[in-house]
């Protein structure tokens, strides 16, 4: 297929790059760089079967190429309050991500009668009263909070993907994606695992908010793109969970990663100052993954924060 991955030099963006790539596709990339990193894409450069576009998809996107497959995956996606890229300080950007961004690459799905993917996310359930969260939730949420520009940009993208679908007949799918980790995180991604495995391997105790009780369920990277690409060949228009069920305090994942890299500084626990209404528990259920896709996360939390701990080691300059 010939396929455009929106949000190609991101985290998630530039792994799915590599596996269609791998599969044999034929890949054009579109990023603006306004989160993502060139690095991330660096070696596709001479790749054959790989073109990029530096190009903000919130603008009309004027493309002469035939496609086979549109994947919308452009959109900040870090709470970090304290870097430039964390969406609280991208609002109106993130908006656009989710919304004229949607439209402009649907539309280029219709034209060319192309299968289409939303990269949406657990976000969308907000603080859930259910648990695990089925797909069938419709989610508790704020839409004016400090986490609204994320939260809602999703929400109000998952339903334009479904107007397309309904009016245009376009061939669309969903994805939820649920937290997610893996070598090609920013160091100033602001979510948990960067920010402990950095403490952990600068020797300082590791930070925990209130105490530690909140829950992550947490998707290696490879497993994530593994549902990615089985959701893509298939035909499936409604939201589907992608991500890993076995769900771990912050407080449990604090001290597994001191103990992985060898951190004998401790906790700091101090007063909890999340963003917003930041969800308390997170956990997917993943029935209609295992019966659409008959997919499984195989990855085991041990064995991906290893890679990612040696990936940030040589990012810190530490390996």
């Amino acid at each position: 297929m010939h396929i455009l991955v929106t949000g190609a030099s991101g985290f998630l963006g530039s792994h799915l790059c590599d596996r269609l790539l791998a599969e044999g596709h034929t890949v054009i990339g579109m990023d603006n760089f306004l989160t993502g990193s060139p690095e991330n894409i660096q070696h596709l450069a001479n790749n054959p079967n790989f073109s990029f576009i530096n190009h903000d998809v919130s603008n009309f996107i004027s493309l002469h190429k035939r496609l086979d497959a549109v994947l919308h995956f452009a959109s900040p996606a870090s709470p970090n309050r304290n870097s430039p890229r964390g969406y609280p300080n991208l609002q109106i950007e993130t908006l656009k991500a989710g919304s004229l961004a949607t439209f402009n690459t649907l539309g280029l799905a219709r034209i060319n009668h192309a299968r289409y993917m939303f990269a949406s996310t657990s976000e969308v359930y907000g603080d859930p009263l259910e648990h695990p969260q089925p797909e069938s939730y419709w989610g508790h949420v704020d839409p004016i909070g400090e986490r609204s520009m994320y939260d809602e940009a999703k929400r109000f993208g998952e339903a334009t993907v479904m107007a397309y679908y309904r009016v245009h007949k376009v061939d669309t799918r969903i994805v939820r994606i649920f937290n997610t980790y893996g070598p090609r995180m920013s160091l100033d991604d602001g979510r948990a695992i960067p920010n402990l495995i950095q403490q952990a391997l600068r020797g300082e105790p590791l930070t925990i908010y209130g105490d530690g009780s909140q829950t992550r369920s947490f998707c290696y990277v490879d497993d994530l793109i593994e549902g990615i690409y089985r959701l893509l060949l298939i035909e499936e228009h409604l939201p589907v969970n992608i991500g890993n069920d076995h769900e771990i305090s912050i407080l449990e994942l604090a001290h597994l990663i001191n103990r992985l890299t060898g951190n004998t500084a401790g906790l700091d626990y101090r007063p909890d100052d999340r963003l917003g209404n930041d969800p308390q528990r997170r956990r997917p259920d993943l029935t209609r993954a295992r019966t659409l896709l008959h997919w499984e996360p195989k990855v085991d939390l041990e064995t991906g924060l290893h890679n990612t701990i040696e990936y940030f080691r040589k990012k810190m300059g530490l390996a």
